[in-house]
């Protein structure tokens, strides 16, 4: 039996997406570009949506949701918890200062290192919540971020950086950052 023969041009890459983003570096991202409008139909038949970033970069598959924010359920939703949470609004935000950034205008990627978040992390964060616990699992939560894809680990000088991955920017919108930042400060208050 020849594989090749049963599965259409553009399968890996339909499995590449199911996996995770596509990004441009990605050996998959022309035949994404190519097959764009036929794996659309394709994944659409099991209630996903493609969608393409071409300006950004990158490229991802999204579940199809009716007038009541029902899904078909092919990719469980999981709550980040309040630690996740609070960094992936760090990260966002930090993305946004970098794109805003008029000496970072060229770069395209926005890098971070594991001390940079600790210092921006406590910012977030209420007197009288349990600091040295937080930056003591920090590592744990950075690599829940990896795992989720908002971070990709790079290796520089034998330190281990941070590539934010604009995909953030898709999972946490701009008005989804100031409605948790006035959440948290709510809370910082109530404390």
């Amino acid at each position: 039996m020849n594989l090749e023969s049963y599965i259409t041009s553009y399968a890996r890459v339909v499995v590449c997406l199911l996996k995770g983003a596509v990004n441009a570096s990605d050996r998959c991202w022309n035949d994404l570009l190519h097959y764009q409008s036929e794996i659309q139909k394709y994944v659409a038949q099991i209630g996903l949506e493609l969608i393409v970033k071409r300006d950004e970069g990158f490229a991802y598959l999204k579940q199809m949701t009716d007038e009541g924010g029902n899904t078909l359920g092919l990719i469980p939703r999981k709550p980040l918890g309040f630690e996740c949470s609070v960094l992936a609004i760090v990260l966002r935000e930090m993305l946004e200062e970098f794109d805003s950034n008029l000496d970072e205008l060229y770069a395209a990627e926005c890098y971070v290192t594991d001390k940079a978040l600790k210092e921006r992390i406590e910012l977030f964060l209420p007197e009288r919540f349990n600091r040295v616990k937080l930056l003591n699992e920090l590592d744990t939560y950075i690599a829940r971020m990896v795992q989720l894809g908002f971070l990709i680990e790079k290796r520089q000088d034998n330190a281990v950086c941070y590539q934010i991955h604009r995909i953030i920017k898709e999972k946490v919108t701009l008005d989804q950052l100031v409605e948790f930042k006035k959440k948290l400060e709510s809370y910082v208050e109530s404390v």
